[in-house]
């Protein structure tokens, strides 16, 4: 659950400003997000030192019910597939 009450997003994405590829990975996301009825979040790495260290050369990074799911990248069928699990 998120701090008010609402189901915590199944999808989070995490990304850094000025990134390419995370403008991409946003809007297969949100696209995929919108179709399926699930939502999501975004997380900019640069705003905690863990995230930095743990993400720095794979962001775009999306997580699916807390698991990674993708980097770089995001397959639209492949991210479906994961949300109707």
């Amino acid at each position: 659950m998120g701090a008010d009450g609402a189901p915590a997003p199944r999808v989070r994405l995490y990304t850094r400003a000025g990134c390419h590829l995370c403008e991409v990975a946003e809007a297969v996301v949100a696209e995929v997000c919108a179709e399926t009825g699930e939502s999501y979040d975004t997380v900019d790495v640069d705003t905690d030192p863990e995230l930095v260290r743990r993400f720095t050369d794979e962001v775009p990074v999306t997580f699916v019910d807390g698991r990674q799911h993708d980097f770089w990248r995001v397959d639209p069928v492949r991210l479906r597939a994961a949300l109707d699990r």
